[in-house]
């Protein structure tokens, strides 16, 4: 097994246990205690720093002398290692954002019914958990900014 697949393995069952509490129990007190700490997200952050620190010139090079286009990005992802560090990126960034989400969810206090599916999208599809949790909390926080 090479380095970059111990790190892929690492950082997937290191988010397991958050996603699950935000999940299933986001209300519960060790779910505030360990999800809440942003030091939850360290074992998946540096997962992916370190996993990314060797291809950052590549990267960097590629992506700050040319326009992505679709033929660089399937070139880019054309490499194993590569496409093993865009999901540690996608895992990161989902987690992350998902994370957020569930701040958002908290200080609100939304039920489970809104949250769980709203969190499990963020888990799968980021991107679109995100944008369904912005809509389900932007309104009550504009109604506090104008108070």
């Amino acid at each position: 097994m090479e380095f970059i697949e111990i790190l892929f393995w690492i950082s997937s069952i290191s988010i397991m246990p958050l996603w699950m509490m935000m999940i299933v129990i986001p209300n519960h007190e060790i779910t505030k205690k360990i999800v809440g700490n942003p030091l939850c997200l360290l074992p998946m952050l540096i997962c992916y720093s370190i996993a990314v620190i060797p291809s950052l010139p590549d990267l960097l090079v590629t992506f700050s002398t040319q326009m992505p286009t679709p033929e660089i990005v399937n070139d880019l992802f054309s490499d194993e290692k590569t496409r093993l560090l865009g999901w540690l990126h996608f895992l990161a960034l989902d987690t992350l954002g998902g994370r957020w989400m569930w701040s958002r969810f908290q200080s609100q206090s939304k039920p489970l019914i809104q949250s769980a599916p709203t969190l499990l999208l963020c888990m799968m599809v980021a991107p679109l958990g995100i944008l369904i949790g912005l809509i389900m909390t932007f309104e009550k926080e504009n109604q506090a900014h104008s108070d």
